[in-house]
């Protein structure tokens, strides 16, 4: 069987991933596996000074500094168990049965794609520790994860709250078409109300496009309204977003390389930046 896993790391953002993740357990029937991955460079010492030292002192500083750090180690490890019964106990009171405690040492980027198979879908906080109180930034591993990770990634932030509507983003391109299936077919977003968006210019083109991705969601039971905007994607679907009080944007993940990212830039990444609301990305 599958899991919901939860990435946590004791952010503002872990609630918020956890009430996700208990929203998306109840969705699904599926079980969860909270995460929290140890980097080394959490609490390893900043430098090694021992080539600055005297001959006869370097052997007892080494063994100093070594010790130092097993104790970072230690503490670290001891302080990722608490955050993960922590966590544990408030998924139990949300009414989860289903819970499982994973903790990993080594990189994020490499530990999800370690258990990518036993994984439905990934959540994640939209800051770390380490961005708390900026809400333009994004942690620092979640590009990373979202381009290596195959599977359905979910970013929120805190506040989170189960949504009754979605945003649909949607370009008609090949990705576009067959995360529109996905969207049409998904346990998840069964019973939401579906908000279907397009930004582009006016044209015959483009209604007829958008016309044919209505009639697929009418098809599976989705209730939709669909509108084309114009202007800038990314501030478009956010700002729709916001007035239409709809707080999950569903959309697919990176449509362009690295390399022509730095060019035309990221709808993604943008978006991420920028929408108050939890973002459900479809590779």
């Amino acid at each position: 069987m599958t899991h919901i896993f939860a990435c946590i790391d004791g952010s503002p953002a872990q609630a918020a991933v956890c009430d996700a993740a208990a929203w998306a357990s109840t969705g699904t029937g599926l079980p969860v596996t909270l995460l929290h991955v140890l980097e080394k460079n959490a609490f390893e010492g900043e430098s090694d000074l021992s080539g600055a030292i005297g001959l006869g002192s370097r052997e007892l500083l080494l063994e100093e500094l070594a010790e130092l750090d097993h104790r970072r180690s230690r503490l670290a490890q001891e302080q990722g168990r608490l955050l993960l019964e922590s966590a544990q106990g408030y998924l139990t009171g949300l009414g989860v049965t289903q819970v499982e405690s994973l903790q990993r040492h080594g990189q994020l980027v490499e530990a999800t794609q370690a258990l990518s198979s036993n994984m439905r879908m990934m959540i994640m906080g939209k800051r770390g520790t380490a961005h708390d109180g900026d809400h333009a930034l994004i942690g620092s591993h979640i590009e990373n994860v979202i381009r290596t990770l195959a599977n359905p990634i979910m970013v929120v932030q805190p506040g989170f709250e189960a949504p009754r509507r979605f945003l649909f983003a949607y370009d008609a391109s090949p990705t576009a078409k067959r995360v529109l299936a996905l969207v049409a077919g998904s346990p998840l977003l069964k019973g939401l109300a579906c908000e279907l968006v397009m930004v582009g210019e006016p044209s015959d083109e483009h209604e007829r496009q958008l016309a044919q991705a209505r009639q697929v969601l009418k098809s599976a039971g989705v209730e939709v309204d669909a509108r084309l905007l114009q202007g800038e994607v990314a501030p478009s679907i956010c700002q729709h977003a916001t007035e239409a009080g709809i707080n999950l944007i569903v959309m697919g993940a990176y449509g362009h390389s690295r390399i022509r990212q730095f060019i035309v830039g990221s709808t993604t990444t943008g978006i991420l930046k920028m929408t108050n609301a939890s973002l459900l990305l479809l590779r």
